[in-house]
This record gives C-alpha cells, sequence and structure tokens, in this order.
C-alpha cells in the first residue's frame, strides 16, 4: 500500500518553511493525539503518519532527501521517521511541544531503556468548577502493576540472581549468517534482556511485578480546565525486572454549572431584571464564585446589556492573571398579572404614546424602516 506525501499528510505546500510545518503539526498533533480519540484506532493510525511526516521533513537533510527520492530515500534501512514515538510514553510524542502542568517533560533516555520502562497511566478525574477554580486535594485508586517486594523487582527468587545469559553473553543478540551475510536477531533464549532468570520469585513469576491497585493523593492546583493534565512522575505501571517505572497523567474534566459558563479565565452569566428596574436603575445582587456582590443598574438600560465585574473571573493556572465575570442582564417580562396591574400598564402605554419617538427610539426607527421598504417596492 502507497504511503500518502509527507507534505500532504501535514497540509502544507512543498516550499514551506520550517515554522509553518511545526505549526501544522502542533495543530494536528492536538486533533489526533491519543488522549483525546479516546480510543479510535482509525485516529491513532492518523497520529502515526502524521508523526512520521514531521519527523522527516523538520530534518533539512531527510527532507531533502525525500524531495529528491520521495518515500524511495527511507527504504531498506534509510532514514526513515518510522512511525515516530508510540502513543504509550505521550509523556515523551509532546516533550518538544506541551510541558505540562508543573513544568517540562522528563529527557529522553536511550532506546533500550525506553522499551524496558513500564507504560505510562492516564485517570480521568471529573470536578464541579468550584473545585476547579479553587484547587482540591483528593484520592485516587489506580489498578496497575506495582514493584514486586518480596524479590525487589528483581524477578529472581530470594538468595539469587539473574545470570548473564549464555547464548547471547548479555548482549541480547545474536548473529545467525546466511551465506555471506550476517544478521543480527534478538536472542531466543533470553528474549533480548540479556539475563536469564533460573530460580524466578513464585510471587511475581519472574517478571519483577506484580497488580495492584494503589492508593494516591492528587493536589488539583487551583484553576484547572477541562483538558489540563496533571503528571506524577513514576507513579505508572512498574518495568519488568526492575525497570524504571512510567508516569500517571491525571487528566482533568470540567462538569458545565448551573449558572456560569466558563471560557478560559473568564466567567459569563445571565442576571434577570424587572421592567421597573431596566426603566428607572437600582441596585441588583449578581452571584459569583466567591459569594452575592451588588451591581449597579443604570436607567434605562437595554435587556442584553454586558456589565463587566473585574477580577471577579478565574486564577490562571499559569499565572497570575484572574480573569473577569461578564452578567448579562436580561428584562423579565411581567407574568400573571392582576386586572389592576393590567390597567396601570395600559394606562402607561397610553401617555407614552404621544411620544413613542422618544421613549421607544428602536421600536420607532424598526418600524418607519419597514414602511420605508413596502413603499418602496410599491414605487
Amino acid at each position: 500500500m502507497s504511503k500518502r506525501d509527507y507534505y500532504e499528510t501535514l497540509g502544507v505546500s512543498k516550499s514551506a518553511e520550517d515554522k509553518e510545518i511545526k505549526k501544522a503539526y502542533k495543530k494536528l498533533a492536538m486533533k489526533f493525539h491519543p488522549d483525546r480519540t479516546q480510543g479510535d484506532k482509525k485516529k491513532e493510525e492518523t497520529f502515526k503518519e502524521i508523526q512520521e511526516a514531521y519527523e522527516i521533513l523538520k530534518d533539512d537533510q531527510k527532507r531533502a532527501a525525500y524531495d529528491q527520492y520521495g518515500h524511495a530515500a527511507f527504504e531498506q534501512g534509510g532514514h526513515g521517521g518510522g512511525g515516530g514515538h508510540g502513543h504509550g510514553d505521550f509523556g515523551d510524542a509532546f516533550g518538544d511541544i506541551f510541558g505540562d502542568i508543573f513544568g517540562g517533560g522528563r529527557g529522553r533516555g536511550g532506546r533500550q531503556s525506553r522499551a524496558q520502562r513500564g507504560s505510562d497511566l492516564r485517570y480521568n478525574v471529573e470536578l464541579n468548577l468550584e473545585d476547579a477554580v479553587k484547587g482540591k486535594s483528593l484520592e485516587i485508586k489506580v489498578p496497575t502493576f506495582v514493584s514486586c517486594e518480596p524479590c525487589d523487582g528483581s524477578g529472581a527468587k530470594k538468595g539469587t540472581s539473574a545470570k548473564a545469559c549464555s547464548t547471547c553473553h548479555g548482549h541480547g543478540q545474536v548473529q545467525m549468517r546466511q551465506g555471506l551475510f550476517a544478521v543480527q536477531q534478538t536472542c531466543p533464549t533470553c528474549s533480548g534482556k540479556g539475563k536469564v532468570i533460573s530460580s524466578p520469585c513464585t510471587s511475581c513469576r519472574g517478571q519483577g511485578r506484580v497488580e495492584k491497585t494503589k492508593t494516591l493523593s492528587v493536589k488539583i492546583p487551583p484553576g484547572v480546565d477541562t483538558g489540563d493534565r496533571i503528571r506524577l512522575s513514576g507513579e505508572g505501571e512498574a518495568g519488568e525486572h526492575g525497570a524504571p517505572a512510567g508516569d500517571l497523567y491525571v487528566q482533568v474534566n470540567v462538569r458545565d454549572h448551573e449558572i456560569f459558563v466558563r471560557d478560559e479565565n473568564h466567567l459569563y452569566c445571565e442576571v434577570p431584571i424587572s421592567f421597573v428596574t431596566a426603566a428607572l436603575g437600582g441596585e441588583i445582587e449578581v452571584p459569583t464564585l466567591g459569594g452575592k456582590v451588588k451591581l449597579k443598574v443604570p436607567k434605562e438600560t437595554q435587556t442584553g446589556k454586558m456589565f463587566r465585574l473585574r477580577g471577579k473571573g478565574v486564577k490562571s493556572v499559569r499565572s497570575s492573571i484572574t480573569g473577569d465575570l461578564m452578567c448579562k442582564v436580561v428584562l423579565e417580562t411581567p407574568i400573571n398579572l392582576s386586572g389592576d396591574q393590567a390597567d396601570l400598564l395600559r394606562q402607561l402605554e397610553e401617555k407614552m404614546g404621544k411620544s413613542s419617538k422618544k421613549h421607544s427610539p428602536k421600536e420607532t426607527g424598526f418600524f418607519d424602516g419597514v414602511k420605508k421598504f413596502f413603499d418602496d417596492l410599491k414605487s
């Protein structure tokens, strides 16, 4: 099956500059990253294609070779991207683009250490808006692999230890000759580990780790929002045979609020006001996450008017900036009027009718425009 053109994969032209290529990659990576696609295999394959294309086009030498020879330049042991990073270690995959909340990602080790390292885990936590804004400490239970205590993660029975493989002499690779050629393969005896356990631990059966549900304390910092992740270093799955553990990523989702709508660090809400308050002005109470505050409504306020309460929004998790609360007042039409109340409104309308242009300029202007429209149609 032929591969898709790398430029087409990233949606850039062949003359695109490095900055444009990186920008296109960031946008697509955010859209198709496995963290966001929730197990969609087709989108995971697309993500791998995007990474492979970026690995080639971000390197000047590889890009030049691709421009001249196409995909053939990287076949048979060439410099191909090979799909880039596996998404099982998504902390590495986005290390140069997305820092987590408390700083940058971990440093990258060699290929062998990454292969032995335990898998990263993700734990989804759902918060209400108040807890997301103020921060919260909570306990979570995570089923995972942990280091085996009886053998201290080695996989060997207590009092014994793993020995170097006699087939590969500890290298994990063996050479097989086929005529004039020598082919290097994974050692069949130790499966590439370089060591053999003759007396495996009975608790972990030689794996160096066992299944367990861990209880962890997580501190949610104030100001987090849906999509933010908190990394707990070394709290992922333990690696086999004493290898380092992966990381645990706590994925935040904030539930919708019945009063407020959040947009980054700003909050929005609608506040109903009476006909009298809108016409004559007055003082009303508006809700904030810190309690009720007074808001002065000037006379002749129209429905939909937006008032800004500075500093009553959300403090950013990444800076000291605090957003605002935007209150939109909505005029509430009186209902369930008594006969006397309805008569009073009719009397008011009659008294205002003689000077409607003065009291209702928008209404008057609208109907004047409608009249002109139909007059123009007749002429």
